[in-house]
């Protein structure tokens, strides 16, 4: 353990009390960082040149819990939302959905106990988002699936089984796909085909394997040098796992329930959530659902 890095944060970059912040995702051209809280149905920005006082909420009329951009329009972004892919107005808050995942052949209740979760875009433009249930009507079950909606707004159902989708990302050279069913506690890899979108080969990448039987992997960034770092939810910390699958870094938050990490240049900015057993975990209420900061020193 003598060569793994760490880090501690002591306070949060924007002290919020989200009910479940995720997806932060830096927009360079704006020097603006956005992310979501899926709970209170509301997406944040703030100008990284302009700091904390920047900072702006919109509410939405409707949980969303993943963004992309759209080419070609400022005020459009395309989401995973309750019941599939949908376009978010900035200026309204407005949602209008564009593909909706369940059918018929799905079964009576679907559209109603499930939602969107994590999601990534591929190098192809291909939005992939996982689906799970939603605890705001039941647990967990193995039901969800993870969707790919194409360009040309072809939907494809690229894994079935899963229970909370989290992590997705792609290896530099495209070659590897990455993903977290976090209640399994690994990072999946996948082996991936740029041009056809296909993925095959599944086997684990990294598993997390701790006394603390509360944490698990959430959402992860890759850095530049292909190193994961993936938020430990429910157990305070970010950790950095390198190509080759090992532990390198470690960063301790002040908060137990981290959710995503999402890279701003060499400043690694993480979301949180609202601590789920405040009694038992007092010390991790006060910071739980804010914005985290810390500079890792590599993009």
């Amino acid at each position: 353990m003598a060569d793994v890095q760490h880090w501690k944060v002591t306070e949060p970059y924007l002290h919020l009390h989200c009910g479940l912040g995720e997806a932060p995702y830096y927009d360079e051209s704006s020097q603006t960082l956005r992310f979501v809280d899926i709970v209170k149905e509301q997406v944040h920005t703030v100008n990284l040149n302009e700091g904390p006082r920047s900072h702006k909420i919109t509410d939405v009329d409707g949980a969303i819990s993943t963004t992309a951009h759209i080419e070609g329009t400022e005020d459009e972004l395309i989401v995973g939302a309750k019941l599939g892919y949908a376009i978010f107005k900035r200026s309204s808050g407005q949602l209008e959905y564009i593909k909706k995942v369940w059918d018929e052949s799905d079964g009576a209740g679907k559209e109603e106990r499930m939602r969107c979760n994590d999601g990534a875009v591929d190098r192809k433009g291909r939005f992939w988002v996982g689906t799970m249930n939603d605890p705001k009507v039941q647990g967990p079950t193995s039901e969800g699936v993870v969707f790919r909606l194409d360009p040309d707004l072809t939907l494809h159902r690229m894994m079935e089984k899963v229970t909370i989708p989290n992590g997705m990302g792609w290896s530099a050279d495209d070659q590897k796909m990455f993903f977290i069913d976090s209640p399994t506690r690994n990072i999946f890899i996948y082996d991936f085909d740029l041009e056809s979108g296909a993925i095959s080969n599944r086997r684990v990448f990294f598993h997390y394997d701790d006394d603390d039987e509360n944490g698990v992997p959430d959402g992860f960034a890759m850095d530049s040098k292909g190193n994961l770092w993936t938020a430990i939810c429910g157990g305070g910390k970010v950790l950095k796992v390198s190509p080759e699958g090992k532990i390198v870094g470690e960063i301790e938050m002040p908060t137990r329930m981290i959710s995503c990490p999402g890279f701003a240049g060499e400043e690694l900015f993480v979301t949180s959530a609202e601590e789920e057993e405040p009694e038992k975990y007092p010390d991790s209420v006060k910071y739980g659902g804010s914005l985290f900061k810390v500079n890792v020193g590599i993009t």
